[in-house]
């Protein structure tokens, strides 16, 4: 498959200008079952190629061993990819059901430490404050991110998560180059309060799990069908009779698709995009594979232009969504809403 090269977006309003589709690594090294790291690395090469320039990462993912499986092809076309790379989420290898949320100044200069020493390189293009701890002061935490700016470890600064209160404290503190949290067809809760406050204050939205996980496209209607060390099976939306009502929600992409030749997945990622349009911010979405087949797939979608007929069409499905995203919702934007 032919793959135009992507159009680009701007990270912030004086950020970067990068592909308008990013990919998403985390799969690579960790939570979604077996990954075969030859085609990982393919596909690393081959988003390059085809216009992706946003590659996100995080400590968490793996145990580290995701920014160091990046660490060298950031590092051979660092004049081309911006990096995005997450703290906050603590993860233990000798407890892997572990979750601990860090937000304290020590940790953060810990983390980035860690985390720019795994990826071999000297400074972070953009990093974010993977959740957020709200026992910890923004003027804290965000502070400190702050001085990590002036100290030459970091370009940008980034937040996942958080509301639009939150953001806007934040971007007091320091500009906010991005927010990152779940957006999707199944997922709408950041058009509440974080989409607007994005807007208004000109940061860039990247939206991760574009594609549910893996749900919207098809691939599984149940977590039963997956590996026994997926995440997804801890997921709410993906077992009992919570998928077996939410698969009956694709039936709209479903027909969408068929009747204009495309997959589902990219009818899932071109509503993604045409949020920037609906909301008036710049959209950037960083869906995940390991694949170089889906990895096209998805590329292509960034120019898929849904009709307002078939935008209306989908539009009810996200309401009607069964369970919820995490089960756990306390650090989601969400849970302080």
């Amino acid at each position: 498959m032919t793959v135009p090269v992507l159009p680009t977006a701007r990270l912030g309003t004086d950020g970067p200008f990068v592909g308008v589709q990013g990919l998403g690594c985390m799969g690579m090294s960790d939570f979604y079952g077996p990954t075969d790291r030859p085609e990982a690395l393919a596909t690393l090469d081959a988003a390059l190629e085809a216009g992706v320039t946003l590659f996100d990462t995080a400590d968490a993912y793996g145990f580290g061993r995701n920014e160091e499986l990046i660490g060298p092809f950031l590092r051979a076309n660092r004049d081309r990819v911006v990096l995005a790379t997450k703290f906050a989420v603590e993860r233990k290898e000798d407890d892997p059901s572990h979750r601990g949320i860090r937000n304290d100044p020590a940790y953060i200069r810990a983390a980035v430490d860690a985390s720019l020493r795994r990826l071999g390189v000297d400074e972070i293009d953009l990093y974010y404050m993977h959740r957020r701890d709200p026992a910890v002061p923004l003027a804290d935490s965000v502070g400190t991110m702050a001085e990590l700016v002036r100290a030459g470890k970091v370009r940008r600064l980034g937040l996942s998560e958080v509301t639009g209160a939150e953001l806007r404290e934040a971007y007091a503190i320091h500009p906010i180059a991005a927010l990152q949290s779940e957006w999707s067809v199944f997922a709408r809760d950041v058009e509440r309060t974080a989409v607007p406050a994005a807007a208004e204050l000109g940061v860039a939205f990247v939206p991760y799990s574009p594609l549910g996980r893996g749900f919207l496209t098809g691939a599984f209607q149940a977590a039963e069908q997956l590996a026994a060390d997926d995440v997804r099976r801890t997921q709410p939306r993906f077992t009992g009779a919570n998928a077996a009502a939410n698969a009956e929600l694709l039936a709209p992409l479903r027909e969408i698709a068929t009747a204009r030749g495309v997959t589902l997945a990219q009818v899932a990622l071109a509503w993604v995009h045409q949020r920037a349009e609906v909301h008036g911010l710049t959209v950037v979405p960083i869906p995940g594979t390991r694949k170089r087949s889906r990895l096209a797939e998805n590329t292509a979608a960034a120019t898929l232009r849904l009709t307002a007929e078939e935008l209306a069409r989908l539009e009810p499905v996200a309401g009607e969504v069964a369970g919820d995203r995490y089960p756990d919702m306390r650090f989601t934007q969400v849970g302080r809403e």
